[in-house]
This record gives C-alpha cells, sequence and structure tokens, in this order.
C-alpha cells in the first residue's frame, strides 16, 4: 500500500489516479500510523512553501514525515513536496524546511522571453545512475509547473538536472528518499515509467 500524505496542498487527487492506473492500492490519508504503516509514501503538493510548512506542523506531520525517511522505506516527494525536503526556501524567508536533504530553494531568475512561473515540458539531462530513471532515456520529456528550484548542497545526490533561465535540479535521490521538481503523474508515458520505477523498489 502507499500513503500519499494530504496535508491540504494541492494535485494530491491526480497523483492517486496516476499510482492506480499502475495497480496500486492508494490511501490519500494525514493519520501518522496508516503513513508509518504503509509500503511506501509519497508527499506531493502543489502551493506555497510557507503555507505548506505551517500545515504540516498544525498537522503533527513533521515527526511522522522525518520517521518515515529514517525508516528505510521507498519515500517520494513531488513538486513542492520535493521543496519541503529541503532546508529553507526563498519563497518563504525565515520558515525552516523539513531539512531532511540539504540545499536551498531559490526563485528562477528574470530571462527575457521567459516566463515564470515554469509551466511546460522540458527534457531532462540523467546523470548518477538514479533509480528512478531506469529505462528513462536521456533528454527525455517531463512537465514542470513551478516558479522556485532547488540547488542542492551535494551535487552527487542530483539524479536529473533541466535548464529554464537557469541549472535546475529536477531530480535527487538519497537512500530511501527520492523527490522530483516536476510531475511524473502530469508527464504522460515517461512520468509513468518513473512511478512504476518507484513502486517497484
Amino acid at each position: 500500500m502507499i500513503a500519499v500524505i494530504d496535508y491540504d496542498a494541492g494535485n494530491i487527487r491526480s497523483v492517486e489516479k496516476a499510482l492506480i492506473s499502475l495497480g496500486e492500492q492508494v490511501h490519500i490519508t494525514g493519520d501518522a500510523e496508516k503513513i508509518l504503516s504503509a509500503d511506501k509514501v509519497i508527499l506531493p503538493g502543489v502551493g506555497a512553501f510557507g503555507d505548506a510548512m505551517a500545515n504540516i506542523r498544525r498537522r503533527g506531520l513533521e515527526p511522522v514525515i522525518r520517521d518515515v525517511a529514517e525508516s528505510g522505506k521507498p519515500f517520494l516527494g513531488i513538486c513542492l513536496g520535493l521543496q519541503l525536503l529541503f532546508e529553507r526556501s526563498e519563497e518563504a524567508p525565515g520558515v525552516a524546511g523539513l531539512g531532511i536533504l540539504k540545499g536551498e530553494i531559490l526563485r528562477i531568475p528574470e530571462a527575457e522571453g521567459m516566463k515564470i512561473p515554469h509551466m511546460g515540458w522540458n527534457s531532462l539531462h540523467l546523470q548518477n545512475d538514479g533509480r528512478l530513471f531506469r529505462g528513462i532515456r536521456e533528454q527525455s520529456y517531463v512537465y514542470f509547473v513551478h516558479s522556485y528550484y532547488l540547488k542542492a548542497e551535494d551535487e552527487k545526490i542530483v539524479k536529473a538536472t533541466t535548464e529554464y533561465c537557469t541549472h535546475i535540479h529536477a531530480s535527487v535521490e538519497q537512500g530511501n528518499v527520492f523527490a522530483c521538481q516536476f510531475h511524473p503523474e502530469k508527464s504522460s508515458d515517461v512520468g509513468l515509467h518513473i512511478l512504476k520505477n518507484f513502486v517497484e523498489l
């Protein structure tokens, strides 16, 4: 069973739908016991960093997420879920992230002819042999929606990058913790393949 953490963020149902299409049993839940008893856990989300951290703390989910990350079971952050795993974000100065992974979330810089938020399909450069990307071809396209991007402290955890106004760390992996800035659940067959790789870990 896969637990999808519910903390009042957007875009949770599309993750559920994609997983069900892969034949998985999914529970959308904010219940600590159900999250901790799941085989795998996903932290999805679209929204603002500060509001999301406030919701996570108000619901008492921060220690639960830490327990999952330390348990060794596969854990996946998607979009805002990736950002929350890191230490801080320029979107919410003074608000501490979960700090499970080291790095910061920065505002995508302005560039002539480029729109922010970054919305649309971008190709991935794959590196460091990421387990989510087994069977995925170099320069495969995935779908992004974001105004802020990850700069990880340790380049070795970065498994995919993309270019949009700047160099973006698009996916990371450290031990049992995985995260994608893009939306695999909205990225057609490539995205479903990435989710399938996760559920088969």
